[in-house]
């Protein structure tokens, strides 16, 4: 390796500065009361009849106070004399196992004795329909034998296509409760058709299906519920749109158009379902989707421990780490390609010894005349932007821009013997 530190080890590193972001910060305080509310308003009791069981599917991506609209939720059905029960709605996630998927449930908090209700967990599916291009549509085997379905998840935009509906109820419904088999029939086309295949697919299944009502949540840019709708079946297709014109609006953004090297000291499957969301790094694992900052070259330093080995993502950045590729476990990495049809993000790409020399190899290869002027950002990971670092060369920008505080004068980065950041 020692020819890859002989080819950097004169690239200057330009000094730093500390900066804060701003973004609105409105939230739903109250939450449990919120969503309480919304329920009583929407009349449900009347559908709830003594003793119906009520499977409550509850996904893997981390959000904001998942647990309490879990067990709000859960005790509404509840008072209203149902027997509810928790199916993880998650396609592939977990190892694509009924006790994988049960334990990521519970890595979030959603456990039997918090929410008061047993979780009832498995990969079986049952075929229910086909699109007219013969794609089938698959639903959980042990939610399609309850006597009602609730679905509870956030609306954001989704990483990988654009469309009216994006990443939300119609998805969790499409996908989420159609378990691995679910999930690989809906991505067989690839991303190209998912704007139109997510929504064919939930729409058929809330016909067939005994959806009762989802919970659909918004965060903020601090991933905060800003707003929350209880939505009822007939509700779901004309209402999602507009929600999700509000997560967009909500996005959290790096205020900068270009930047020639982006530093991401980690990256997860708790962070975002690529690992870092393309939203914010203007990186994206397909053609079919958008925006964000114009990145030249972009660096990932290392795994979060939550993530478990699990390294897509890797693939979209242009350097990593030897550390990186040391924790990463390819089973699990690939398996989320082989689901997914796409393969790019979980690529290893070029693995550099040390932070250092990875920082480096960006900066000498980012295309610019005068490496002392490099547009340098670095983040923690993009769920935490409100703090970054930047270079130098951009500091009449932060003055420019009312949501760009300076909060320290310029420094250099400190690396430790090993040319790991400290």
């Amino acid at each position: 390796m020692s020819i890859l530190h002989d080819l950097v080890q004169d690239i200057p590193i330009p000094k730093m500065v500390k900066i804060k972001q701003s973004f609105d910060d409105k939230q739903i305080d109250d939450l449990g009361s919120e969503l309480n509310n919304q329920l009583e308003q929407k009349g449900l009791e009347s559908q709830i009849k003594p003793g119906m069981e009520v499977a409550v599917a509850v996904g893997s991506r981390g959000l904001d106070r998942l647990v309490e609209l879990t067990k709000v939720t859960i005790d509404y059905l509840k008072k209203h004399g149902a027997k509810p029960f928790i199916v993880p709605c998650m396609g592939s996630h977990g190892g694509a196992t009924g006790p994988g998927q049960k334990a990521v449930l519970e890595h979030l908090g959603v456990k039997e004795d918090v929410v008061g209700a047993e979780i009832r967990s498995s990969m079986e599916v049952i075929k229910i329909d086909q699109l007219e291009n013969g794609l089938p549509i698959y639903v959980d085997k042990i939610a399609s034998e309850a006597d009602g379905i609730v679905v509870i998840n956030r609306i954001k935009p989704h990483t990988a296509f654009r469309g009216p509906v994006e990443s939300g109820i119609m998805k969790m419904i499409s996908i989420g409760l159609g378990k691995q088999k679910g999930a690989e029939a809906c991505h067989q086309l690839g991303f190209k058709h998912m704007a139109e295949h997510v929504p064919a697919m939930a729409k058929i299944i809330i016909e067939k299906m005994p959806i009762m009502f989802a919970v659909a949540t918004v965060e903020n840019a601090f991933d905060k519920v800003a707003k929350l709708e209880v939505l009822l079946p007939e509700e779901i297709e004309q209402k999602e749109p507009d929600l999700q014109k509000l997560a967009k609006a909500s996005l959290p953004k790096l205020f900068f158009d270009q930047i020639d090297v982006l530093v991401i000291d980690e990256i997860g499957k708790n962070i975002s379902g690529d690992g870092m969301d393309p939203n914010i790094t203007g990186r994206y694992p397909t053609p079919y989707a958008y925006g964000g900052p114009e990145v030249t070259k972009m660096v990932v330093l290392d795994l979060t421990e939550q993530t478990e080995g699990n390294a897509n993502g890797v693939g979209t950045a242009d350097f990593t780490t030897q550390k990186l590729v040391d924790k990463m476990d390819t089973a699990t990495t690939y398996a989320n390609g082989l689901t997914s049809t796409v393969v790019g993000p979980t690529h290893i790409s070029t693995a550099m010894p040390s932070d250092k020399t990875a920082i480096q190899a960006a900066i000498k290869t980012c295309n610019i005349l005068d490496f002392t002027k490099a547009r340098v950002v670095r983040i923690k990971n993009t769920l935490e932007i409100g703090e970054i670092e930047v270079s130098e060369n951009m500091l009449q920008e932060i003055e420019e821009n009312d949501n760009l505080t300076k909060l320290t004068d310029l420094y250099e980065l400190k690396f430790d013997e090993e040319g790991n950041l400290v």
